[in-house]
């Protein structure tokens, strides 16, 4: 995103800047204020309610029989228990409160952006290549509740002049060989309908051969094709690729030699999918093995190493093609980019209830592990170790070592298609009231320094400056 050199823009960020700051202070004060000594009492009673409902989900999910009830009726009743109290003393002040707090962060937001403070998102490099001449598509009728059949995807891609393979449901299927057997017979491009797992198989073997891969997003949840900007809810749109597309170089994930586009888990959930229960009860087979899996008495003792940090004996560990966003709720699970050219780590290491509270209150204070690195060893004590490969359950002999592919694989997608949502920036506080105590006239970047609007600034003054 290209910065605004204009005084009046910089002028609106500082005052959205000094509104950020005086509507988050207002949304402390203003409660404190009507509740005098009860606001005090109630904002004790917030964090205190906060790390019991933590400490009660820790005591769900690893006991079992009545106590297990007993903590699920606490992980409920002391959240409901806190808000009511709030509304009947704050009345119209948490209303105001919670209103001035968005006010807050919209602010805060607004001033951030295009300060160069904030990395903005490199728009990925489109390339214009050739059309295919001899495309061949892998589908999966099954696939997200049978979206191939529903919108017509082999009739759509037959009518483009591809060829569509589809997967039989009664048989096993070697999809990668499926795929190989494609590229000898002169496919130019390899694509794949189906979930995640398919996607990332017939991927490998297009990234094998340097041919473009093209993703249909039917599959029931298709993260890889949500980040690489495609329309989730129209699969048949996908097929645009065929005639008017642009390629991407984006990264591919290995965990061990299994190929995988969005993610590979260890630990807790990589055991419970294992169980052939899960795809049928998916809750009852969880809360039957958390207990065991979160306490050590089951499932393998992971060592994870990430560069020069050891994770020893986490709970999970969740090994991602390019890490998530982290910084905003709304974006958690999304990833601004396929090709950074490293992993995200992220571990979790829970110990007891104490733990629970004291993750939910401050993840910061080593029990939430967040990494990036270009390889992550996986070690265990046994011989084999279960993981989840883009939702596939697997076996995998240890240690699992996780790498990443940079520009691996060829996406070829539509030319218009929904693309993917810049992530706002982040609410640094530091630099905002840094922005906000800026007087008279704004430095800018020091790349712009000595644009004819801008005054030079010395070294390492100003908002904009020092990152």
């Amino acid at each position: 995103m290209a910065v605004d050199l204009s005084r009046r823009a910089y002028r609106a960020q500082r005052w959205a800047a000094r509104v950020a700051l005086v509507a988050a202070a207002l949304a402390v004060v203003v409660p404190l204020l009507y509740g005098g000594l009860q606001g005090l009492v109630l904002l004790l009673c917030g964090v205190v309610g906060l790390a019991l409902s933590a400490a009660a989900l820790w005591w769900m999910l690893t006991l079992r029989g009545p106590l297990r009830w007993l903590a699920a009726l606490v992980v409920v009743c002391v959240p409901a228990a806190v808000i009511a109290l709030y509304a009947v003393i704050l009345f119209w002040a948490l209303p105001v409160s919670l209103a001035l707090w968005a006010l807050a962060v919209w602010s805060g937001r607004f001033a951030l952006r295009g300060t160069g403070n904030e990395r903005q998102r490199e728009r990925q490099r489109e390339r214009r290549m050739p059309l295919p001449r001899r495309a061949v598509l892998i589908m999966n009728p099954r696939s997200g509740g049978g979206k191939v059949g529903r919108y017509r995807l082999r009739e759509k891609a037959e009518r483009l002049g591809a060829r569509v393979v589809l997967i039989d449901p009664e048989k096993e299927n070697d999809v990668a060989a499926m795929a190989r057997e494609a590229v000898a017979g002169g496919a130019d491009l390899l694509g794949a309908a189906g979930g995640d797992g398919t996607q990332a198989l017939v991927a490998a073997v297009a990234a094998e051969h340097d041919i473009p891969f093209l993703v249909i997003s039917a599959g029931t949840r298709n993260h890889f094709a949500l980040d690489l900007g495609l329309d989730r809810g129209d699969p048949a749109a996908c097929l645009d690729a065929l005639t008017d597309g642009v390629e991407l170089r984006v990264d591919l994930g290995f965990a061990g030699d299994q190929p995988f586009v969005n993610n590979a888990s260890f630990g807790a959930y990589a055991s419970i999918v294992q169980s052939p229960a899960y795809r049928d009860d998916k809750i009852g087979t969880s809360l039957e093995m958390l207990p065991d899996l979160l306490t050590g008495q089951q499932g393998a003792r992971l060592v994870a190493r990430v560069g020069d940090t050891t994770l020893d004996a986490p709970q999970a560990v969740l090994v991602s093609n390019n890490p998530y966003r982290t910084d905003d709720p709304f974006g958690l699970g999304r990833r601004e980019r396929l090709d950074s050219g490293v992993l995200g780590v992220l571990g979790v290491k829970v110990e007891g209830a104490v733990d629970a509270a004291a993750l939910l209150l401050d993840p910061s204070r080593g029990r939430l592990t967040i990494l990036t690195a270009p390889e992550v060893l996986i070690e265990g004590d046994r011989a084999e170790i279960e993981a989840g490969v883009d939702g596939e359950a697997l076996l995998l002999p240890a240690p699992v070592r996780c790498r990443i592919a940079p520009g691996a694989l060829r996406v070829r997608v539509p030319r218009k298609r929904p693309g993917v949502a810049q992530a706002p920036p982040r609410l640094n506080w530091r630099r905002l009231r840094k922005l906000a105590a800026t007087v008279g006239r704004t430095a800018a970047p020091s790349r712009f320094r000595h644009h004819p609007e801008i005054p030079d600034v010395p070294e390492g003054q100003g908002p904009f400056l020092g990152r």
